[in-house]
C-alpha cells in the first residue's frame, strides 16, 4: 500500500496541522505583497503616493503616516532616501535604523495592509478581494508544489502514486485506479469512494480532478457536485429540497441530473425540486404550481397533478410550456466587431473569437466547455460590464429607495409639500425612531444562539417618529412610501427624478417589489435585473451570466424585451445561457465544446442561430 504507514487519515488532510504543509498552511500557494505596486514615487504623500485603498490623502490610514512629522508629506517619494521609503513601507528595524521617533505601535504600510487584508477571515468583502488581487502576488508553494501536504504525508503512496498525484488524475480515470485496490482492510473505503466517483462520472463530471479549486468550477459543475454529495448518504426516508438543480446545465446534461434525482427517490426518499426547466417537470411524479403571478399577486396554489395534466391546464406555466418560438429569422446586423485574442485560460488554449457589436450574442456549450472562461477574457480585454446574480447588497438598510438614489428626492418632496425640515423624513436622521435607530426592528444578541429580531414596540415597525408620520403627501406618510410597489410609486409620486429612476426597474419586470423591501431578500434573478436596470443609462458592452436563472417560463419574454431594449439603445450584449428560448432569439451564436474540461475549450460554431448543426446545442435546439 505504500510507505510510510501514517495510520491516521488526518495526516492526509491539508486542513489539519498533522498533514498540512507548514510553508503555505495547506493552501498550496504562497501569497505575498506586491510591494512595487504600493507606491507612486512621483507623488507625495499628500498627492496620493500610497496607492492602497484607504491610504491615500483623506483615507482612513493616511493620517497615520502624514501626521507623524517624520515623513515629508509634500515631497515626492522619489526624492526621499531609500531608508525613509523602507521605514514607511516596512516599519520595524527599518524605522529604528532611520532614528525616527515613531509610536510604539507604529506599523509600516506593508504590515498594516497584510494585517487588514491577508491575516483576516475567509469571508472577505468584494472591496478587499479587489485590493488583494491588485496588490499581491501568488505563486505555487515552493515546498509542497501545490499538494498542500507536509513532506511526510506527500511521501506515502497507493498504487505507486502519492495522494497529490492521484488528486490530479481525472475522475473518470481515478475511478478505475481505485477499483484496483484489493486490500481487504480498506474495502469499505474503496467501495464508498468508487460509488462516489462513479456518480460524478454519471453526472458528467468525469473530466474534473479532485485537486481542482472549487473557485474555478462553472455554475453547472458546482451544482452537480452538491447533488453528488447527497447521493453518497446511506440515509433513507429523508426529505431533500433542491433549489434549481439544473442551473448552469446545458440541456444535454439535464438528463444526468434528473437521473440522480430519481435515484434519490428510488432509495426511499422524498425529493422536492424548485425548478423551471420543462425537462425536470416532465419526469416529476407530481407538479405543484404556485402563483398566479409574482409578489403579492402570487402565493396561491394554482395547480397540482401530473405533467400531462399540467399541459392541459389553464395556468401560466401551461401556457408557457405550449409556446416554442422559432430561431430568429432576421438577426440584427452588427455595426463592427471586437476580437478576443489568444485566450489561454483554464481549458481554452490559444482561442481567438470575433464578437459582433450592437447585437445580442449567446455563448453556449455543455457545462465546463469554457463559456465562463471566454467571457472572463472578454471582460479583461475589452472592459465589459458584468451583470451577475450576486446579492445587490447585504445591508439591511438597502432597499429600492436607497439603491436607485431616490431617497433624497422623496425627502425633498415631503419637505417642500409640508414645510417640515428634510431631516425629519430620514429614518437615519431626525425622523428615525430613537428606540430602534430607524430600523423598525430590535436585534437581540443571544451569544451562542442565533440572534433574534423583533418588531420595535415604539414605532411598530414603521421606523419613523410620530412627528414624521404626521406629515403626508398625496395621502401618504413617509412610512407609507415604503409600502408602495415600484409600479404604484411611478404613478403616485409626482416627481420626475423619482419616476425616472423607478421606471427602469418597472421595465425589467420588478414593478411588484416594494420600495422598502430589503435588497438582501431578493433572489439571484431579481438581483440581476436590478443591476440591468441600474446600467440602462450608459452605452457599453455587457456580459450577463445565466440571466434566466430563477425566472419562470412566462418571464423569459420580459427578459428578452429587456435585452432587446439594451441592444436597441446601442449596447452590445453577450449572454452565457442554456435556456433555448433566449438562445433562439440571439442574433449571433458562439458554441463551445465538444465536451467539458480538457475535452472542450474549442469554438465549434460562430454564426446565426438558425444555421448551427452537428453540436449538442444544435440537437437541443432541434429537439426542444
Amino acid at each position: 500500500m505504500g510507505t510510510p504507514h501514517l495510520g491516521e487519515s488526518n495526516h492526509f488532510s491539508f486542513n489539519d496541522p498533522a498533514g498540512m504543509c507548514p510553508t503555505c498552511s495547506g493552501l498550496g500557494e504562497v501569497v505575498a505583497s506586491a510591494v512595487d505596486r504600493f507606491l507612486d514615487l512621483d507623488r507625495s504623500l499628500a498627492g496620493g503616493a500610497i496607492l492602497l485603498p484607504g491610504f491615500g490623502n483623506g483615507g482612513h490610514w493616511y493620517f497615520q503616516y502624514a501626521d507623524l512629522g517624520t515623513f515629508d508629506a509634500d515631497t515626492p517619494l522619489r526624492e526621499w532616501t531609500g531608508a525613509q521609503r523602507d521605514a514607511l513601507l516596512f516599519g520595524g528595524e527599518h524605522a529604528a535604523r532611520l532614528g525616527a521617533r515613531l509610536p510604539k505601535d507604529y506599523e509600516g504600510v506593508v504590515e498594516r495592509f497584510e494585517r487588514i487584508h491577508l491575516h483576516t477571515s475567509d469571508d472577505l468583502s468584494d472591496r478587499k478581494k479587489d485590493a488583494i488581487a491588485r496588490f499581491t502576488r501568488s505563486e505555487v508553494c515552493p515546498d509542497c508544489h501545490g499538494d498542500r501536504l507536509n513532506e511526510v504525508s506527500r511521501s506515502a503512496t497507493v498504487l505507486g502514486r502519492t495522494i497529490g498525484e492521484l488528486a490530479r488524475v481525472e475522475i473518470g480515470e481515478l475511478a478505475g485506479l481505485v477499483a484496483e485496490v484489493t486490500d481487504p482492510t480498506v474495502a469499505p473505503v474503496v467501495t464508498a469512494l468508487t460509488d462516489r466517483l462513479a456518480a460524478m462520472v454519471t453526472i458528467g463530471l468525469g473530466h474534473l480532478h479532485l485537486g481542482r479549486a472549487t473557485t474555478t468550477l462553472s455554475g453547472g459543475e458546482s451544482q452537480r457536485i452538491k447533488t453528488v454529495k447527497h447521493l453518497g448518504s446511506s440515509l433513507i426516508e429523508m426529505l431533500y429540497i433542491f433549489d434549481e438543480p439544473t442551473v448552469g446545465l446545458h440541456p444535454h446534461d439535464v438528463s444526468s441530473m434528473t437521473a440522480l434525482l430519481e435515484q434519490l427517490r428510488d432509495r426511499g426518499n422524498s425529493v422536492l425540486v424548485v425548478e423551471h426547466a420543462r425537462a425536470v417537470m416532465a419526469v416529476a411524479d407530481q407538479v405543484v404550481e404556485v402563483g398566479p403571478r409574482a409578489g403579492e399577486q402570487g402565493g396561491e396554489l394554482v395547480f397540482q397533478g401530473t405533467f400531462a395534466e399540467l399541459r392541459a391546464a389553464d395556468t401560466p406555466t401551461a401556457a408557457a410550456l405550449a409556446r416554442r418560438g422559432p430561431a430568429k429569422s432576421e438577426p440584427r446586423a452588427a455595426r463592427v466587431s471586437i476580437t478576443v485574442s489568444a485566450v489561454n485560460r483554464n481549458n481554452l488554449k490559444d482561442v481567438t473569437v470575433t464578437i459582433p457589436t450592437g447585437v445580442l450574442t449567446a455563448l453556449t456549450g455543455v457545462a465546463g466547455s469554457g463559456k465562463s472562461s471566454l467571457a472572463g477574457e472578454l471582460v479583461a480585454q475589452h472592459a465589459a460590464t458584468v451583470i451577475d446574480q450576486k446579492p445587490v447588497s447585504v445591508n439591511r438598510r438597502s432597499t429600492p429607495i436607497t439603491h436607485t438614489g431616490i431617497a433624497g428626492p422623496i425627502r425633498k418632496l415631503f419637505a417642500r409639500r409640508t414645510g417640515a425640515p428634510v431631516g425629519l423624513f430620514s429614518a437615519n436622521s431626525d425622523g428615525g425612531c430613537p428606540d430602534c435607530g430607524g430600523l423598525g426592528i430590535i436585534h437581540t444578541d443571544l451569544a451562542f444562539l442565533d440572534g433574534q429580531e423583533t418588531v420595535c414596540e415604539s414605532c411598530r415597525g414603521r421606523r419613523f417618529t410620530a412627528e414624521a408620520l404626521r406629515h403626508e403627501v398625496a395621502g401618504l406618510s413617509i412610512a407609507d412610501v415604503d409600502d408602495l410597489t415600484i409600479t404604484e410609486a411611478v404613478h403616485r409620486l409626482p416627481e420626475p427624478s423619482i419616476t425616472a429612476a423607478l421606471r427602469h426597474l418597472d421595465e425589467v419586470g420588478l414593478g411588484y417589489l416594494r420600495l422598502g423591501q430589503p435588497l438582501s431578500t431578493l433572489s439571484g434573478g431579481e438581483c440581476q435585473r436590478v443591476k440591468i436596470a441600474k446600467e440602462l443609462r450608459d452605452t457599453t458592452l455587457y456580459v450577463l451570466d445565466e440571466p434566466t436563472t430563477g425566472l419562470h417560463l412566462s418571464d423569459i419574454d420580459t427578459l428578452l424585451t429587456v435585452l432587446d431594449g439594451l441592444v436597441e439603445h446601442g449596447h452590445t450584449v453577450v449572454v452565457i445561457e442554456h435556456n433555448l428560448e433566449v438562445v433562439r432569439q440571439a442574433d449571433w451564436l458562439i458554441d463551445l465544446g465538444p465536451g467539458p474540461g480538457r475535452h472542450g475549450g474549442r469554438i465549434l460554431y460562430q454564426g446565426p442561430v438558425a444555421d448551427i448543426t452537428g453540436t449538442a446545442t444544435a440537437r437541443a435546439l432541434q429537439d426542444g
